[in-house]
């Protein structure tokens, strides 16, 4: 397969998926969902052929148990569902999501996977600062999608346009937050953060120039400070002190010298913790949130409501929500505009499979965390008994799952998207462990 055997080929095919999961509004705002579906048809096809091609790179066997439960569970979820015909499309998005997971995970070294999202990265970001730039420089004034979205209708907007209709609200030059290609300020603030991680990582590689990686850093730092979005804020500060809890255990030389510095760890986190709930509000008011942090406060009292009444094996799966059917075409809406996720995805996850679903999202979060824990702090094995150099790399599936988890918190996306990719990527790369890449031609 063309595809495989050729390393351009299979880096644009790397790009393209993660532009396209990375940057999904981007594609929707400019194609359509046709468009879009189809995109991500042809890519969930080819990830699945790649992994029939290289059949012999991986089996069942060594992916991880409660990753694979998971796709049985909400697969059979169709069975009790609500909606069955929603739920059918939502486990294919699903499954068709994991399988390209699965496929980078088993075709592309670490150090392959960096040098992909630091491209798509670099597409999203400057695309951004483009777009915003000839928005408030050229159009001057808010711009719509090319493409209308589903329950717009663009021949009869209504006098006041809700502003998360709005592809860039041009305040570049005010004190807004701007949303970039993306179209969404938390979006953009989140691939920012996954942009100083990924080029941070770069920075301190030796195989990168710093003069190429230096300047990205900063576009990304200067677009997560004009994004303005508080969950990633508090995401930033969560991936700092993990950076700084890993290299605190890297530090040490012996065993004793590490369980001590477990017990620091320990004892740091649960201090912030605590300081954490016991300044709630001032942190609230310091990130300029309100109590019921935009909305979602509602919106989670809704969710949890409807998720009691099915609360062990939930309403079945669907992943995005189905406007289009009960309950989710009156559940929740937002400035006026029809929300498809409950802001949290552990509630949505017991929304959809319930306290079953949860237990084993859940045990795929942490297993997934444990293996990229120990990848980060643990040196790689060059030989038997022959521990080799800490790699910058390895610092990498760590700090991108940490920023995921934050987010977690208050979006949906750790279970669709980019966000389930990524959790799959880390989840079958850490268990079957790094692996020559095909030959190149």
């Amino acid at each position: 397969m063309r595809l495989i055997e050729n390393r351009r080929a299979r880096t644009a095919f790397l790009v393209v998926v993660l532009f396209t999961l990375l940057a999904g509004d981007t594609v929707r705002y400019t194609i359509g969902w046709v468009g879009w579906i189809v995109l991500v048809a042809l890519l969930g096809a080819a990830s699945v052929a790649i992994l029939v091609v290289q059949r012999g790179r991986w089996r069942f066997g060594s992916l991880p148990y409660p990753l694979l439960a998971f796709l049985v569970l909400s697969a059979a979820s169709i069975a009790w569902s609500f909606y069955p015909g929603a739920s059918a499309l939502g486990v294919l998005s699903t499954w068709l999501t994991v399988a390209g997971g699965i496929a980078v995970a088993v075709t592309y070294a670490w150090t392959a996977i960096l040098r992909g999202l630091g491209i798509a990265l670099r597409l999203i970001l400057g695309l951004s600062v483009l777009f915003e730039l000839f928005v408030s420089l050229i159009i001057r004034h808010p711009v719509l999608p090319l493409v209308a979205q589903p329950g717009v209708d663009y021949a009869n907007l209504p006098d006041k346009i809700p502003l998360m209709w709005f592809w860039s609200r041009d305040v570049l030059f005010v004190d807004g937050k701007i949303q970039g290609v993306l179209g969404n300020s938390v979006l953009l603030s989140m691939v920012a953060l996954l942009g100083i991680i990924v080029f941070g990582v770069q920075l301190f590689d030796k195989t990168y120039r710093k003069r190429w990686t230096l300047p990205w850093l900063a576009v990304a730092v200067v677009l997560f400070v004009l994004s303005r979005a508080a969950t990633n804020i508090v995401g930033a500060v969560v991936v700092a002190g993990v950076l700084a809890a890993v290299l605190l255990v890297r530090a040490t030389r012996t065993p004793r010298a590490r369980g001590i510095a477990y017990g620091v760890i320990g004892a740091a986190a649960l201090a912030v913790a605590a300081a954490a709930v016991a300044f709630f509000p001032i942190i609230l008011k310091i990130l300029g949130k309100s109590a019921d942090l935009t909305n979602r406060g509602q919106i989670w009292h809704d969710v949890i409501a409807l998720a009691q009444e099915r609360p062990v094996f939930g309403w079945g799966w669907v992943s995005y929500w189905a406007p289009w059917v009960k309950p989710f075409d009156t559940l929740a809406a937002n400035n006026g505009v029809r929300q498809l996720h409950a802001h949290d995805a552990w509630l949505d996850v017991w929304l959809q499979l319930g306290i079953v679903g949860l237990v084993v999202f859940g045990a795929l979060v942490l297993s997934t965390f444990v293996r990229a824990w120990s990848y980060a702090v643990d040196r790689p094995q060059t030989a038997p008994g022959e521990p080799g150099p800490f790699r910058v790399v390895a610092l990498l599936p760590l700090l991108i799952l940490v920023a995921l988890l934050v987010q977690s918190v208050a979006e949906s996306k750790l279970i669709v998207e980019y966000g389930m990719f990524l959790l799959t990527v880390i989840a079958v790369k850490t268990k079957v462990g790094e692996r020559e890449e095909p030959v190149s031609r």
